[in-house]
């Protein structure tokens, strides 16, 4: 048996129960994984909170999108991984100690790369490569990224600079060391933005990425950015599509990218294992701990990726 995080109820982090299930047998292609490190994103809680109705029939729910482990096991017909290998992964239900995942989706583990960055690496780290590559980010271009102190924005901030292109970021006052610690040039949000922006990039901004939704984030981007092709949010759902601009992610009329974002795993392990690119980690938690864990990421304010850890 294993243990594994459940939402009982709709409600906040108090309806979150640790129970006992069975985690079964690898079939062919896939494996068993024993989890070391599961990464905490704003999903997990809002799929609970009833934001997006209370569905009885999804009751109780599994909850996490990604982790990090060990091969147990391997089915038939695997290929490229083997028991004793250690992996990342992406797959829902990831607050567990052992998982059965399909092997097409685990990527190794390089030595250098830690548990806790591991399991918080591919949600945030394959977002963030969608939102890039979908506004093609290139060498020279200067990119306008919304909220980049936050998980997906931080990381688009890096993953930006390794592409080439100058990035300024917005966030409050007290991100701006953040920011410029991982290579954006900072600007504060309010009133004035678009006038500060311009100032900052006299020649103009080429692409912008949105990750907060709000009408200041959408309003400055159409106004600094002339193709609005190369804008992209992962969040304005109800906005996007009558401004024309890209829309990414999982919600209504949004491009899933599910390919870009599955190419991207393995180039992600790579440029955070070479250090190129860097996952925060803000705080750490045992399975156990997972309802604080989750009141600390509700609460806001926080630097980097909270993971549970075992």
């Amino acid at each position: 048996m294993s243990r594994a995080v459940v939402a009982t109820a709709y409600g906040g982090p108090d309806v979150l129960r640790i129970v006992d299930v069975d985690p079964g047998e690898p079939g062919p292609e896939q494996v068993l994984v024993e989890v070391r490190a599961a990464g905490i994103n704003p999903a997990d809680w809002k799929a609970y909170s009833g934001a997006s109705g209370t569905d009885a029939s999804r009751l109780p729910m599994r909850l996490g999108y990604e982790a990090a482990g060990t091969v147990l096991t391997a089915g038939p017909g695997v290929d490229g991984v083997a028991p004793g290998d250690d992996v990342l992964f992406q797959r829902s239900g990831a607050y567990a100690e052992r998982l059965v995942v399909k092997a097409e989706n685990v990527v190794r583990k390089p030595a250098a790369l830690s548990w806790a960055r591991a399991g918080g690496l591919l949600v945030v780290g394959s977002t963030a490569m969608h939102t890039v590559v979908a506004t093609r980010v290139g060498s020279g271009d200067t990119v306008l990224v919304h909220g980049a102190a936050g998980g997906v924005g931080s990381m688009a901030v890096q993953l930006a600079r390794v592409r080439g292109a100058r990035v300024i970021g917005t966030a409050s006052v007290a991100n701006h060391e953040y920011l410029l610690d991982i290579g954006a040039t900072p600007v504060a949000y309010g009133p004035g933005l678009a006038d500060r922006v311009r100032a900052l990039a006299p020649r103009g901004v080429d692409a912008a990425i949105d990750t907060v939704g709000t009408n200041e984030a959408l309003d400055v981007s159409i106004a600094l950015v002339k193709d609005r092709h190369r804008i992209a949010t992962v969040a304005a759902f109800g906005r996007a599509p009558a401004l024309r601009i890209q829309l990414l992610g999982h919600g209504p009329h949004a491009d899933p990218g599910d390919d870009i974002r599955a190419a991207a795993r393995p180039t992600l392990v790579d440029l955070v294992a070479t250090g190129r690119i860097d996952v925060r980690i803000a705080g750490t938690y045992p399975l156990e701990q997972v309802a604080r864990a989750h009141r600390v990421g509700l609460a806001g304010h926080v630097h980097g990726k909270l993971v549970l850890v075992r």
